[in-house]
């Protein structure tokens, strides 16, 4: 490779690398912030979970259109777009006076994040081959886990030292970095053999679905799952998801390509991605509210951050392992044992009592860590290999649409159900501590439930796989996070 050409995969590695492990610090530390930014703006925590919700949503009905605008107007112009708006969105949220305006911020992060990762995995997957490309996934893959794993230490760490706003003005300060140096060392490109049609009508439709579906997760425990505002908003999604499928079966370059849904195997591991990263962002959310009230156990927000960390690193430190285990024993047992772990723990978490320490709630959060790895890297594999070469691209979108989705999704379920559950506890005259505990009891029941649908879904998978490949150890620290658009067929 000439000096010019490894040059130019340095600086794609260098600007995808480094952005996408600020995105995932943001993502995985607002969780943690909420109490504070609560305390400060005078916002509930109902309102204020919309900033984790919302991101997700917004992602979810995104993150495909990105990468489309990008194969057709350039993917390093949409990457700088994407860091131009996550500066925006930091500096928006850094100097809100109001929960609403904090929320509003996270929308458009929303958009600026799904930007910003799927024009990076792009630009990885054209601006480098062969070993080199190994080398830049597995490293972005780490960057990708590992930002996901130290933001709530570093959102708690710059909460105690710089109030709840130093994170997004580190974050803002970062991606401004970015901006010049990708513009500088990252060479555009596009796919000029891609149909220039963009299917914005399946994006906002996406929105038009998941929108209202989420909101009456989030208050049908307090509107009656069968009032009249609740079913509105279910008919609306079913109605948009009408429209969504006949959109997509008539537009060039649909956002899904519908026929891929035929094959179940992908439709089977996609369901147990969406399953196994919405379980752990609601568990994410829930510790974080009930490790910090002081009604309970009264952390501090760095306290909170690195009580989680054991739990972020054991997912890091098991996804290398994985891809080995599922060649010696298959994949079938491999995933349907992580959601049988999942399914486990949260069960163990479903028996919180007032009287627990953090060391109480240790096994189940270290069971549910190890199933998240144990089920997510095959399944994440599984979604990309199941499909032709060329198809490989759209299989990862849908993968990484999943994520988003099941986040939005269970967060907002997970959220609904422990704030409902504490309150009626306390209007009858429980204690706070003890309202709290059955709040969270039954967000963690919920979330076995839901991983024990995981179960059944792991059982579609493969019975055997090949012997790993390089590709297959490359891709397996971003699995946890991110679905790479790279085939591992042999």
């Amino acid at each position: 490779m000439s000096a010019t050409a490894v040059t130019k995969a340095s600086g794609v590695l260098g600007t995808a690398a480094l952005s996408t492990f600020v995105v995932n610090v943001n993502t995985s530390a607002v969780a943690i912030l909420l109490p504070s930014i609560s305390a400060d703006l005078r916002t509930s925590l109902d309102v204020l979970q919309w900033a984790v919700t919302g991101y997700m949503l917004v992602g979810a009905a995104t993150i495909v259109t990105w990468g489309a605008l990008g194969d057709v107007f350039g993917r390093r112009r949409m990457f700088v777009y994407g860091l131009l708006l996550f500066i925006v969105s930091c500096v928006v949220i850094a100097l809100a006076g109001s929960g609403l305006m904090v929320v509003l911020g996270r929308v458009v992060q929303g958009a600026a994040g799904a930007s910003i990762v799927a024009s990076g995995m792009s630009l990885l997957s054209v601006g480098t081959g062969g070993a080199a490309q190994m080398r830049a996934v597995t490293l972005w893959g780490a960057a990708a886990a590992g930002g996901a794993a130290a933001g709530p230490v570093l959102g708690g760490v710059l909460n105690q030292f710089t109030g709840w706003q130093g994170l997004f003005w580190v974050d803002a300060a970062i991606a401004a970095v970015c901006v010049p140096w990708t513009l500088r060392a990252v060479p555009e490109s596009r796919d000029p053999g891609r149909s220039r049609s963009i299917d914005l009508a399946g994006t906002v439709l996406v929105a038009a679905i998941l929108v209202p579906f989420v909101f009456a997760m989030t208050k049908a425990s307090t509107w009656g799952w069968v009032s009249v505002p609740t079913l509105v908003c279910l008919a609306i999604s079913v109605l948009a998801c009408v429209g969504f499928v006949a959109t997509e079966r008539r537009i060039a370059a649909p956002l899904v390509d519908l026929r891929l849904l035929r094959n179940p195997l992908l439709v089977g591991s996609t369901a147990a991605i969406l399953i196994a990263a919405g379980a752990v962002a609601g568990l994410s959310l829930v510790i974080s509210l009930y490790f910090q009230d002081p009604a309970t156990l009264g952390m501090s927000s760095l306290q909170a951050g690195l009580a989680s960390l054991p739990v972020a690193a054991l997912v890091v430190l098991v996804a290398p392992l994985v891809t080995p285990l599922a060649h010696k024993f298959g994949a079938r047992p491999v995933v349907v044992a992580g959601f049988l772990l999942m399914t486990a723990g949260f069960l163990f978490l479903g028996a919180v009592r007032p009287s627990w320490s953090y060391v109480v709630f240790l096994p189940g959060l270290l069971a549910v860590a190890i199933g998240l790895g144990l089920s997510n890297g095959p399944a994440s594999s599984i979604s990309t290999a199941s499909v032709p070469q060329e198809e490989v691209g759209s299989a990862s979108g849908i993968s990484n649409m999943a994520r988003y989705v099941g986040g939005a999704v269970l967060t907002a379920v997970v959220a609904g159900i422990y704030a409902s559950v504490s309150t009626r506890h306390l209007v009858t005259g429980g204690a706070t501590s003890s309202a709290l505990a059955t709040g969270f009891s039954r967000a963690s029941i919920a979330l076995a439930i839901f991983s024990a649908a995981g179960i059944a879904l792991g059982l579609l998978v493969a019975r055997h796989t090949r012997r790993p490949s390089a590709v297959d150890r490359a891709t397996a620290a971003a699995a946890a996070v991110h679905t790479m658009p790279i085939s591992t067929r042999p």
